[in-house]
């Protein structure tokens, strides 16, 4: 309107309007680019996994679907989840009725803790991929080197996890998975497949966030070439109100959340936040923030380990 009132000729203005438009596009390219959610790390295999990914532990299965679906089409490419959460089932059809090709879309799951034999692991990984109706999984991993039952005791199962890896390892050459690792391994537990295994462990999935982030063993997977994953990246949620990690967020204009990610993200691990809420989901993936050093030195040195119930 401007332009008309000065009386400027009819292709003068229509040409900058298509540059500022252009312009616009451009800006729009870059920011889209810039996003956490596109954005992708290698696995050892030459497989890329996004670096931020939506959990579904404690989403019931008949909800599950309606909140991949929806993680989707806000961006997210990386969905976890585990046949012991209940709900591969909506997850796959979150999947498969999304409207984005298969093949756009990262998805892992985890082998049950207590299926530490051969059978049992090539019977539960077809369990999983009729459960999810899908042809193949992108990442599979033991869920823990022992039962959850068992958690406390001195038994590493270090037979059965090489049993269940063997059939890991199997569908692996079989294209029914693409990649395989583990979570909440120890030291001890990565070395069995270190120096006994045909395919290495592609990836760690552990427990770290601000206050309580195990640097000794993240390292050492790094070392040994794997990629890292953080579960629980906002503590369980009981950090959300820890003064001293308000006060930083603040400084960037940020929420715990999104601090919390980033902190995970610059650190090269790839992190895991669950939520079935899609305003949550659309937060955490605004992370295009950088934290300084003497910030992140900071936040390493918190600790907050206490989840409360």
């Amino acid at each position: 309107h401007q332009w008309i009132a000065q009386g400027r000729d009819y292709p003068a203005w229509v040409k900058e309007l298509a540059l500022c438009q252009t312009t616009a596009s451009a800006v729009l390219e870059r920011r889209k680019n810039k996003m956490v959610l596109n954005q992708t790390q290698t696995l050892p295999n030459g497989v890329a996994i996004p670096k931020l990914a939506l959990g579904t532990w404690m989403i019931e299965d008949d909800v599950a679907a309606d909140a991949v679906k929806k993680a989707i089409e806000i961006g997210y490419r990386h969905v976890d989840t585990a046949q012991a959460y209940g709900n591969e089932r909506g997850v796959g059809e979150g999947v498969r009725t999304s409207g984005v090709p298969r093949d756009e879309i990262f998805v892992q799951s985890k082998l049950a803790a207590e299926i530490k034999d051969y059978e049992g692991a090539k019977a539960a990984i077809d369990a999983s991929l009729d459960a999810m109706g899908l042809d193949f999984i992108d990442l599979f991993i033991i869920h823990s080197p022992k039962p959850w039952q068992d958690w406390e005791g001195e038994d590493r199962f270090f037979e059965g996890n090489l049993a269940a890896w063997k059939a890991m390892e199997e569908a692996l050459e079989a294209g029914k998975l693409r990649a395989i690792g583990v979570s909440n391994f120890q030291k001890p537990d990565l070395d069995n497949l270190f120096e006994n295994a045909a395919v290495k462990p592609m990836i760690l999935q552990l427990l770290a966030h601000v206050g309580n982030t195990p640097f000794d063993l993240i390292d050492y997977a790094k070392s040994n070439g794997m990629l890292v994953e953080a579960y629980s990246p906002i503590g369980h949620g009981a950090i959300l109100d820890n003064a001293e990690i308000k006060e930083i967020a603040a400084k960037y204009d940020a929420s715990v959340p999104q601090l919390c990610i980033r902190y995970l993200l610059q650190q090269d691990i790839l992190a895991l936040p669950k939520t079935g809420n899609p305003a949550h989901m659309a937060s955490n993936a605004e992370v295009d923030f950088e934290i300084s050093a003497e910030d992140m030195e900071t936040l390493k040195g918190i600790t907050a380990k206490d989840y409360g119930e």
